[in-house]
């Protein structure tokens, strides 16, 4: 609404403890006025003498802001007059920045590979809440914060005197090393590690190196989406490979492509584990050098009814996989650390890589971490953890059985933080998910994780974030939406 003369001033509110100076909020405030429309078109302001006053401050100051204003177009000033506001409300202005509220900018020109993003189906904002039963989550609610604050309180006291060091922190890295080696039977020195943001970064950073505009990708179909975003973002031409029993299926005659992603120990989404002739097989197909495969073990500590299968990575003697971890699922997605092992022949190349894309992890947390990791910290919440997901999974798993037993056909993974169940009958899964979410149950359409053309039809839940009694409300609410 408009406003009179005398509230103009009542609207401003100036900051002298703000690192931006008086003249720059003063400007920005005004502009925001006129932007919304509470200063009109043809309204005339106070004097910079009478502003100046109300507000406390010189007169240059208005002045200053009047001149910068008319020159953006919003304001006519002259000499011995009072400035007159020369726009509407909401009215594009020439040079107006981006942020100015009110402006109205015409449709922005995307590139193929964000206006893929833009047609995704899936319903959620990033930025929304976390609901049951989102799946890709563990629960923050179970991690010991306060063992984690003494670690970031002490590496933070250490870090004011240490002097500037290496992106990927040392200690973390060998750290990692003993813990993939025992662990997940990776086969890797501390130098072959990089620490990262996240895994995303990692295959954002894999694809910037060794794919080229137009090389050829194979990744799961159905599989994670963001590999396929990341290697899409280097112009990769991607073929969706089909799965079975065994996970990712090869195709005869297809020649060898530059890169291969694959989840092994957990296929994304359904869980499902590679078997060893499998993975021999791909290893076979890889060239060194000329064929690379991208392991993603985004969950590989999670494993309830056998013994962890080794990795990958460590069957591979020519240095032709990458292996991908991250520390969000086992600890908690505000820690913002991934990990990638590189090829030895790559880890030059790779580090200055890493530096120039900025994808580079704080240090700090990553003194935090590898204290955590070296006191035993991170081991054993791993161990409850196992416990606590395995007992969540068995739970999900009977209440979909006993409540929608007749509406969806549950796929019981061996470990992990999310099962698929898939729905007969042919029910199509996307508008399912739109009913569960309106209803407060969130998950992901099975299809929806498809390359191309989705053949498959199904629910993605997690069951790691939540409590067996959120379990079983969001089950029954499941129940009401069929």
């Amino acid at each position: 609404m408009p406003v009179s003369e005398a509230v103009i001033s009542a609207l401003i509110d100036l900051k002298r403890s703000d690192d931006e100076g008086l003249v720059a909020q003063l400007t920005s405030q005004l502009r925001s006025l006129i932007a919304t429309g509470r200063l009109g078109k043809g309204r005339v302001l106070p004097s910079s003498r009478r502003l100046a006053s109300d507000l406390g401050v010189s007169r240059n100051t208005v002045t200053y802001a009047f001149e910068q204003l008319a020159a953006e177009g919003y304001l006519e000033a002259s000499h011995g007059r009072r400035p007159v506001v020369m726009v509407d409300g909401g009215e594009r202005i020439r040079g107006a920045g981006a942020g100015t509220p009110g402006v109205r900018f015409g449709k922005p020109r995307l590139s193929p590979w964000a206006s893929r993003l833009k047609q995704s189906d899936w319903p959620m904002s990033y930025q929304a809440p976390l609901r049951p039963l989102r799946p890709g989550h563990g629960d923050f609610r179970e991690f010991p914060n306060e063992v984690w604050a003494r670690c970031l309180r002490r590496s933070a006291v250490r870090a004011a005197k240490r002097e500037l060091g290496p992106v990927n922190r040392t200690r973390l890295r060998e750290a990692l090393a003993h813990y993939l080696a025992t662990s997940r039977g990776v086969r890797a020195t501390a130098d072959q590690i990089m620490i990262l943001p996240s895994a995303q970064a990692a295959l954002t950073l894999i694809a910037a190196v060794v794919v080229t505009a137009g090389d050829d990708v194979w990744v799961e179909d159905p599989g994670y989406p963001g590999a396929a975003a990341a290697f899409r973002a280097s112009g990769a031409r991607l073929t969706g490979m089909r799965l079975d029993e065994q996970g990712m299926r090869q195709v005869a005659g297809l020649a060898a492509p530059t890169l291969i992603f694959m989840t092994p120990s957990h296929q994304h989404p359904t869980g499902r584990l590679m078997s060893l002739a499998r993975r021999t097989a791909f290893l076979s197909l890889s060239r060194p050098g000329k064929t690379w495969i991208v392991e993603d073990d985004y969950d590989g500590e999670f494993h309830y009814d056998s013994r962890p299968v080794p990795a990958l990575q460590g069957l591979d003697a020519h240095g032709r996989v990458f292996y991908v971890g991250t520390f969000s699922k086992a600890m908690t997605s505000d820690i913002r650390l991934g990990y990638l092992v590189v090829p030895p022949q790559l880890v030059g190349i790779m580090e200055i890589a890493q530096r120039h894309i900025g994808l580079i992890a704080a240090s700090h947390i990553q003194e935090a971490l590898a204290e955590f990791i070296a006191d035993g910290h991170f081991l054993a919440h791993l161990r409850r953890m196992r416990r606590l997901y395995h007992a969540r999974r068995d739970h999900l798993v009977g209440g979909l059985q006993r409540h929608l037993g007749e509406l969806l056909s549950v796929e019981v993974p061996a470990g992990g933080i999310q099962l698929v169940a898939r729905l007969k009958r042919g029910h199509a899964d996307q508008p399912a998910v739109k009913r569960l979410i309106e209803a407060g149950v969130e998950t992901r359409a099975l299809s929806s994780l498809s390359l191309d053309r989705p053949r498959d039809h199904g629910l993605l839940l997690g069951f790691a974030a939540w409590r067996e009694n959120e379990i079983t409300t969001a089950v029954r609410t499941m129940a009401s939406c069929f």
